[in-house]
């Protein structure tokens, strides 16, 4: 099976029922199929095959759906671009790749032609600007026969990593069916007519479910950037029943004064994912939408590696402890935990998870180093460190490189910011280690907190030791009220806010 055939099929089905919203406009299947494919022939036309690379810098909008569906019919690959991105992000990401169009929203036109004499593979650069809608008419809307089979590739899309540059990760086609398909595996049924809410980009991790809402009959409603009290509005007047937040994000709703009263009754299932969710902002949660949180725990390389719905989150398990878990392991994926000579260690024992599932990379594209170095007999290597209990619930620690080694003890950056978050005052927080002169490194906490805070320094600091030990408690913790520095896509960027105390070291590690 291929995209286009399914996505076709539900076409059919489905052609009167509403597929996209965005803002005021709305687009049966009919008309947003009708669209895709005048874009397909017009790419088509610009002397683009099968197997091309178009890359996009664009938003959430209607004509972001324009090219999900038009590089599905024309058998053209996708490759997203991060609109948080440097230049030579943007640069390395369309080069690598050798992407012969760049589709780009007028607003962010100027990026792509600040770069433009550094991409000698890019032949058209296509801006929908105010000419767009009449352009896009004027091309055939007759389907073309192009044919596609499952191993060709799909997306490809680059990892968000904090250093080095970002590695592609290519999809086939039934890589990218697979990935879908096991990330709904858990959901509640998608039935005709659900509406699934996309506050992150339909070019990036909210794509994901695009594709099962639209071959379910769903209809797709595209939020072009957060904002809490239009995502309240949305869930309310457009009864939405699925929609995918970071652990942020939801903290930001639950803060909201215009989310009490507000009736989130059609919610099915609201998914938590990207970074670590606090047990405290897990529970209000559920607290004010009720029993509808998922988590699900994956890398691009591969996932979905494990997921849990709120029966298995919020459960009283014997022997686990669901509410600091990141799910379980998934029944359609292999997980396992490695030590450092890759072999399995007994359960309960911390070591690197790695993972195989079917929509797993295939290859790191352009790049057998960084690939030989993630992928082990066909397992990806994750990077990051975890557990899997007796009961199959899986945790992740920290990631590898983010250990912090102090006085001999390996301290995990996220075990101190689970206990500094679950504090009412806390907004976010960022832990990492800097140089000490006895211990070699030491623990430091950035926290975000309101403008007008009660909680003190010495009061947090105590609350680590009581809960973690003495030995885990941070040196110092920074006060700020302006948000974390983060990647381009939505992480805490650790490795760029601990450079500051690192810039008289000549290395980034210290020892005693």
């Amino acid at each position: 099976m291929d995209v286009r055939a399914l996505m076709a099929q539900s076409v059919r089905i489905n052609s009167e029922r509403v597929a996209v919203i965005h803002g005021a406009r709305r687009l049966t299947f009919r008309e947003a199929w009708d669209r895709g494919v005048r874009l397909a022939n017009a790419l088509i036309g610009l002397g683009l095959k099968p197997g091309d690379r178009v890359a996009s810098l664009e938003d959430n909008c209607i004509e972001a759906a324009d090219l999900i569906q038009a590089c599905s019919i024309a058998n053209l690959v996708r490759v997203p671009l991060y609109a948080r991105n440097a230049r030579e992000a943007h640069v390395h990401m369309i080069g690598n790749t050798a992407c012969r169009a760049v589709v780009v929203s007028a607003h962010y036109a100027q990026e792509i032609e600040a770069i433009r004499v550094d991409l000698p593979s890019v032949e058209t650069v296509l801006v929908r600007d105010e000419g767009y809608e009449a352009w896009l008419a004027a091309h055939s809307d007759i389907e073309p026969e192009v044919a596609i089979h499952p191993e060709d590739y799909f997306v490809i899309r680059h990892t968000g990593g904090t250093t080095g540059k970002p590695k592609a990760v290519a999809y086939s086609q039934r890589s990218w069916l697979a990935a879908c398909r096991d990330w709904f595996y858990i959901f509640p049924q998608v039935i005709e007519g659900d509406r699934c809410l996309h506050v992150g980009p339909i070019s990036h991790g909210s794509g994901y479910q695009y594709l099962p809402v639209w071959l379910a009959g769903g209809c797709n409603v595209l939020l072009d950037h957060f904002d809490a009290a239009q995502m309240i509005d949305l869930i309310e007047h457009e009864r939405i029943a699925f929609c995918q937040v970071s652990a942020t994000m939801l903290r930001v709703l639950l803060d909201a004064p215009c989310s009490r009263g507000r009736d989130y009754s059609s919610l099915k299932c609201v998914l938590v994912g990207t970074a670590p969710i606090h047990q405290s902002t897990a529970l209000a949660a559920r607290d004010l939408l009720g029993n509808v949180l998922y988590q699900g725990y994956g890398q691009t390389e591969v996932l979905p590696i494990a997921f849990m719905g709120p029966e298995q989150w919020f459960a009283d398990a014997e022997g686990s402890k669901p509410l600091l878990a990141c799910g379980k392991v998934m029944p359609f994926a292999l997980v396992d935990i490695w030590d450092e000579q890759n072999r399995s260690v007994p359960l309960g024992e911390i070591g690197e998870i790695v993972a195989k599932a079917d929509g797993q990379m295939t290859a790191f594209w352009n790049n057998p180093e960084a690939t030989a170095e993630r992928m082990v007999d066909g397992w990806i290597k994750t990077g990051d460190i975890g557990r899997i209990d007796r009961n199959g619930y899986v945790y992740v620690v920290d990631r590898a490189s983010d250990m912090i080694i102090s006085g001999g003890y390996n301290i995990w950056p996220l075990d101190i910011e689970r206990v500094l978050g679950a504090h009412p005052e806390i907004i976010e927080v960022a832990v990492f280690g800097v140089p000490h002169p006895k211990w070699g490194e030491t623990p430091l906490a950035i926290c975000v907190t309101a403008a007008e805070r009660l909680v003190t320094e010495a009061e947090l600091i105590r609350k680590v030791a009581d809960e973690l030990g003495g030995y885990m408690k941070p040196s110092r913790i920074v006060f700020q009220a302006e948000p974390l520095l983060r990647s381009a896509v939505g992480k805490v960027n650790r490795k760029k806010l601990r450079e500051t105390y690192w810039q008289d070291s000549d290395r980034r590690v210290s020892g005693s």
